[in-house]
Formats: C-alpha cells, structure tokens, sequence
C-alpha cells in the first residue's frame, strides 16, 4: 500500500494517502477516532483493481476541537494540492458527514457523494448531484435507518446498498463488497 503523506495548510497537519490515477477521481474522509485505517483496502482495491484515483483523507491531531467548517478546509486545501479538480466525495461516518459539508457548499467541485454509514446530521444533500449509501445491516453507531431517511429526501438521485451482517467497520470487515458495490457504481461516471 501507499504511504501517509503530511500536508501542512497554514501549519495544520493533514494526514493523506493519494493512490491510483485513473479517470474516476474519488476522496474518502475517514471517520473520525479510530486508530486503524479503516479505508485502506477498500482505497486500495478501488486505485490498483477499478483503476480509480483515490485520494484517502484523515485527521489532523489536534482535531477534537475543531469545527466541521475548518474540516472541509482541510479537506479542500489537500484537494487542491493533490491538484483534483472535479472528483466523487465521501466518507466513512463522520467523515461522511465531511464529506456532506464539503459537497453541500462547493458542489460545483463534487461529481457524486459517498457515504459509508450515514452520521444523522441536519445538512441537506446538495443539489443535482447523486448519492450512493453504503451502510452495514448491524451498524450499530449510526443504524441503517438514517441512511434510508437520507436516501428518502432526494429519492430520484440516492441509492442505498447494505452490507448484510456488516457492524460500524463494515469497510474494514467487508473491504471487497464494500469496494465492488462503490466501483459498480461509479463506474458509469
């Protein structure tokens, strides 16, 4: 696998791995707290087996205090020094919610949106743009029930895969299936 690169924003430090460089472009947020890249193989599967460009986001350490509009920031300055310029967003728990955020007040920059287990958050899906949810059947951090109800706000535009048996770490448990029903799906973009 590709190593962890710092980047350095006005002095933050922002944990990122860049692998791949095919022509579907996809940012993973991680969620927020865990030790373990929880991403990597799914990340990692999409860049060597899709051929997607894949752009793995985490935290800086100092992050606990920070608010979710200083996240994007952070996620957007590495964005720009990886130097993508339209790509698929998304994210893993609260890094989906990141994910939300950033797609939400910059979606002339966003192709698509990702959510690995939807975090119950009040920011409206942006506009225009589809929506894949990947959520795990036994999650039980953030149930499957807010992903349905997310999916339930744009229906024309969100589609809601299950991992069945998957817990809150379904993108760790369950790498392939999770990386084969994103790569089914963003294929087509």
């Amino acid at each position: 696998m590709t190593d962890t690169q710092i980047f350095e924003p006005e002095g933050r430090a922002v944990p990122y791995v860049d692998e791949g460089d095919g022509p579907v472009k996809l940012v993973l947020v991680q969620e927020r707290g865990l030790a373990a890249d929880v991403l990597g193989v799914v990340g990692h599967y999409l860049a060597e087996e899709a051929g997607f460009h894949v752009l793995r986001i985490g935290y800086r350490a100092d992050d606990a205090d920070v608010a979710l509009e200083t996240r994007v920031e952070d996620v957007l300055a590495v964005i720009d020094h990886v130097g993508l310029q339209d790509t698929w967003v998304g994210g893993h728990g609260v890094g989906g919610t990141v994910a939300r955020a950033l797609a939400a007040a910059h979606h002339d920059r966003v192709n698509g949106l990702l959510l690995l287990g939807v975090e119950e958050s009040d920011i409206a899906v942006a506009p225009v743009i589809p929506v894949l949810i990947i959520q795990g059947s036994q999650d039980a951090v953030y149930a499957p029930a807010n992903g349905e109800r997310l999916q339930a706000t744009v229906p024309e535009r969100a589609s809601v895969k299950t991992i069945d048996g998957g817990d809150h770490l379904f993108p760790m448990t369950h790498p392939i299936e999770t990386a084969v029903n994103i790569e089914e799906y963003l294929d087509w973009d």
